[in-house]
């Protein structure tokens, strides 16, 4: 049984396989460490038994509107031998955890997450989480493959224009941050 907890320091020095898929993008420590100090709530791990990490989630609240994830690999991952080769549902489980924290405590507008636009089986689970494609951002990993801005509005945005798209590509020194 999976296990989904706040992420401690300790978790720092644990999740790097996790990491390590082709598709993750990758920050440096003090990313992690920040992210950690200053929204601790937004920061959760998924980890199996033995304590190995599966999985985990960070996220950055700006303005209490707009919530930036960082979902890191375990998209729907399937895993085991024989008969007991199986998916989990851990995307799903940590993005319900980032909606509910966003609407209830934040009382943000919408969820926002960025995916590589190449990355099909990921766009498809968010767009069945409910998920929309709200813009294109031109070069947005490392410089070479455009993202696509996901977002999902919240019961706050009543009217949905947090969801309505955008009409043309966008590059990252467009983004809106703090």
């Amino acid at each position: 049984m999976t296990t989904i907890r706040r992420f401690s320091c300790n978790d720092l020095l644990r999740f790097t396989s996790v990491n390590l898929d082709h598709l993750t993008e990758t920050f440096n420590m003090s990313f992690y460490m920040t992210y950690l100090a200053r929204w601790p709530d937004y920061f959760h791990v998924a980890e199996a038994p033995g304590n190995r990490v599966m999985g985990y989630i960070c996220i950055r609240s700006k303005c209490q509107c707009v919530i930036y994830s960082s979902m890191v690999s375990v998209m729907g991952k399937v895993e085991g031998q024989g008969e007991s080769w199986h998916g989990q549902q851990l995307a799903k489980k940590l993005m319900n955890l980032l909606e509910d924290v966003s609407d209830k405590i934040d009382k943000a507008y919408f969820v926002d997450l960025f995916v590589r636009a190449s990355n099909t089986p990921a766009i498809k689970m968010y767009e069945k989480l409910g998920y929309i494609i709200y813009r294109r951002v031109l070069r947005y990993y490392s410089g070479e493959e455009d993202g696509l801005d996901m977002r999902k509005a919240l019961s706050r945005d009543v009217e949905k224009k947090s969801v309505i798209p955008l009409k043309r590509p966008i590059t990252p020194d467009e983004l809106e941050y703090d």
